[in-house]
């Protein structure tokens, strides 16, 4: 288990590279720790090619003292011009092996803890997907639900190019994940604040502010929407929205770190690819 000195370094995250694009790309080549110290927690949507997501992982790992990441969706797609073509759970357990060889956690790993400057606080990286739970208003069901959504156009590609397999649905697949690492955290001292890292936010309240309501269906689980209290938990840090912001709800930090597409990223006036603080809380994100 990796550490970061007592009482040294930062704690910063990002999500949602997107490396595929050559102007994101140059982001990360750029992203870089203040200390020797510093660790990053990469909340998915690396990229969607196995080549692009070495590429990016290995080049975090070689600035950071450690990099912690978890899936998005688009790690977990399988598209022709892929020179990997698995699919679903299988897809996944490469990735996790190809961080391994990196030096990278994953959720499958043991929940490293913070000892830097604001902790201690235990890492909480998750892999959990969506159940089609986050219903656009008027549907009672995930089939109304999808009906709408297309009825609309506004359709996640997860439906063409993310697998299952072996589970015979993503929200299958979903389930298990939750009930697998309910198990885990129930594990966990509770003396130790959590600093929970996922794709997806653990609570539907961030996707309120979505232009398109129905696409919060892809955005996570009911299941997961107590965690914050359940458990000693600081921090939430996710991505999928590309809204980055910050929220707070029922006195818990949820943090959006996503840099986006380029088209989303040079709209806003802050500048792209920055990095946003985690631990301690008095530093100021960049």
């Amino acid at each position: 288990m990796s550490h970061a000195a007592r009482g040294t370094g930062s704690l910063w995250a990002v999500s949602d590279l997107h490396v595929g694009y050559p102007e994101n790309r140059a982001l990360v080549e750029q992203m870089h720790p203040e200390s020797g110290q510093d660790w990053l927690l990469v909340a998915g949507d690396v990229a969607e090619t196995v080549e692009d997501i070495r590429w990016a992982l290995s080049t975090l790992a070689h600035s950071f003292a450690q990099v912690v990441w978890v899936p998005g969706n688009h790690e977990l797609w399988t598209r022709p011009r892929d020179t990997v073509a698995l699919r679903g759970a299988e897809r996944y357990r490469y990735l996790v092996e190809m961080c391994r060889e990196l030096g990278v956690i994953t959720p499958e790993d043991p929940y490293p803890v913070w000892d830097g400057d604001g902790g201690p606080a235990v890492i909480v990286p998750l892999f959990l997907l969506y159940d089609y739970s986050f219903l656009p208003p008027g549907s009672a069901t995930k089939e109304e639900g999808l009906a709408y959504a297309y009825g609309t156009g506004v359709v996640c590609s997860d439906e063409y190019l993310l697998h299952p397999d072996p589970y015979p649905s993503r929200e299958a697949w979903c389930r298990a994940r939750v009930a697998e690492t309910e198990h885990r955290l129930a594990a966990v001292s509770a003396g130790l604040p959590m600093i929970m890292v996922s794709h997806y936010p653990l609570d539907r309240h961030p996707t309120d502010v979505l232009r398109y309501p129905e696409f919060a269906m892809w955005c996570g689980t009911r299941l997961t929407a107590d965690w914050h209290r359940r458990f000693h938990v600081d921090t939430v840090v996710y991505g999928h929205l590309h809204i980055p912001r910050t929220t707070w709800h029922e006195g818990v930090r949820f943090e959006e770190v996503s840099v986006g597409y380029p088209r989303e990223w040079r709209e806003r006036e802050r500048p792209p690819g920055q990095l946003r603080a985690i631990l301690p809380r008095d530093t100021v994100g960049r």
